[in-house]
């Protein structure tokens, strides 16, 4: 008797350990994919047996007919935390089993933080691996003012957006047409600074065209007839303008570089401006910029159309990519004689005008 109620027990215990070991993490693998491989044996097997009992909970929607909702997981926010949040806001109908759940895949070492657009007509299966990426659709792209072409292309691989730099340049280069503009031959200076929030799909034409559109949209009639009283056309002041840009390191020294650069035209001066020469020089190596500091003697001979030291009157085109700030510094210049300007010598990114070349020799740096 003993012998036979022994050899029950054994059955019995093989049986448990049967469904423990092998059919409950077999059923649950077949259910819900396999468990995450850092689990320990009876990890698998707690898990296993936790998932198969919440039925259809896991992959059942708990509202199908509901809308969308902007749920947003924080830095380093717990699991349980997100899972009870998600519970309190009628996402998931049990957070206790979107918790294990995650636990069991090992989601829950990779929930991204973000905003997600989450609905009740998700399961939570589905709300876990939506989770997993909080990529957004809209990115946010930054131009800064004073860039050239190439430097916004050599933005755009952390940008977020999907689009070649070279495709991004070559679109550039293919000028967009802007009413009250004449005589672009690329979109280089036109290309308005600003951040703009673009779909993340944007194609490089597309970038160049919200680019160069919003500059259209800032080229106010008061803006125009600035230029005109000073004696430019619109591409001309813009090529003007992308100088100052690159002089001007305070904002309210703006005007003045601009009043230094039209005093010079209007008298047939060559505008002897460093930023058409490091323009021309194109990219430093060495310094691994495309604004060569400080300029040698040899750089101020380089053979170029935009070498404002050998070649008289405004250079054929923009520079860079001028903001508001110098677009109405050559719109509305300070009124002064100064034809020079030099930096300080403490380094504060202020300039000293002076009217003769004289005046302007006496202020070199020690």
């Amino acid at each position: 008797m003993r012998r036979t109620l022994l050899i029950l027990f054994i059955i019995a215990v093989l049986v448990v350990l049967y469904f423990a070991i092998i059919y409950i993490p077999a059923r649950a693998s077949r259910l819900f994919g396999p468990p995450a491989a850092h689990l320990s044996l009876s990890q698998r097997i707690q898990y296993s047996a936790l998932l198969i009992s919440y039925g259809d909970t896991l992959t059942a929607p708990y509202n199908p007919n509901s809308p969308e909702r902007t749920f947003i997981v924080d830095q380093g926010e717990p699991v349980d935390s997100i899972a009870n949040r998600l519970g309190r806001d009628g996402l998931v109908t049990n957070a206790d089993a979107f918790r294990d759940y995650l636990i069991y895949t090992g989601l829950d070492l990779t929930l991204q933080a973000g905003k997600y657009d989450l609905s009740p007509a998700m399961s939570i299966v589905e709300i876990a691996y939506e989770m997993q990426d909080a990529t957004p659709e809209e990115v946010t792209f930054t131009v800064l003012p004073g860039w050239r072409m190439e430097e916004i292309a050599a933005s755009l691989p952390t940008s977020g957006l999907s689009i070649p730099p070279e495709d991004f340049f070559a679109a550039a280069n293919d000028p967009v047409k802007i009413d009250f503009v004449e005589g672009m031959t690329t979109n280089e200076g036109f290309l308005f600074p600003d951040s703009y929030i673009l779909p993340r799909e944007t194609a490089a034409r597309g970038l160049v065209e919200a680019l160069t559109r919003n500059f259209a949209q800032h080229l106010t009639q008061s803006l125009r007839d600035g230029f005109a009283m000073q004696g430019l056309d619109v591409h001309q002041a813009v090529t003007l303008a992308s100088i100052v840009e690159r002089e001007a390191i305070q904002e309210e020294e703006a005007p003045f570089i601009a009043s230094v650069y039209l005093n010079r035209l209007n008298i047939g001066m060559k505008l002897d401006a460093d930023p058409t020469v490091q323009y021309a020089l194109g990219f430093n190596p060495v310094q691994q910029t495309w604004w060569t500091n400080p300029l040698g003697l040899e750089d101020l001979q380089v053979n170029s159309p935009y070498n404002t030291y050998s070649v008289p009157g405004l250079p054929p085109g923009p520079i860079s990519n001028p903001g508001m700030v110098a677009l109405r510094a050559v719109a509305f210049p300070a009124d002064t004689p100064y034809l020079f300007f030099r930096a300080q010598c403490n380094d504060g990114g202020y300039h000293i005008f002076e009217e003769t070349f004289e005046e302007h020799l006496q202020n070199a740096c020690p």
